[in-house]
């Protein structure tokens, strides 16, 4: 259970927790003559090691555009 208070967030045992950044997502496509299209979405900044444990790749047609979800 998360609180707030005074715009800091507190967790249920007391512990403060800091506020969160907004993540800023990339993506890359990779097509296929043979093969479904590949997207990999990742964290903006981030490289080497701490973005190969950031990343999700899946087909392109899994993604939806935000707006026309809405």
């Amino acid at each position: 259970m998360m609180t707030t208070t005074d715009g800091d967030a507190e967790r249920s045992g007391g512990d403060r927790v800091e506020p969160r950044r907004p993540i800023t997502l990339r993506s890359n496509l990779v097509r296929y003559d043979d093969d479904s299209d590949r997207r990999t979405v990742y964290p903006e900044g981030l490289s080497g090691v701490a973005r190969m444990s950031a990343w999700l790749t899946a087909d392109d047609d899994a993604f939806v555009d935000l707006e026309s979800a809405r």
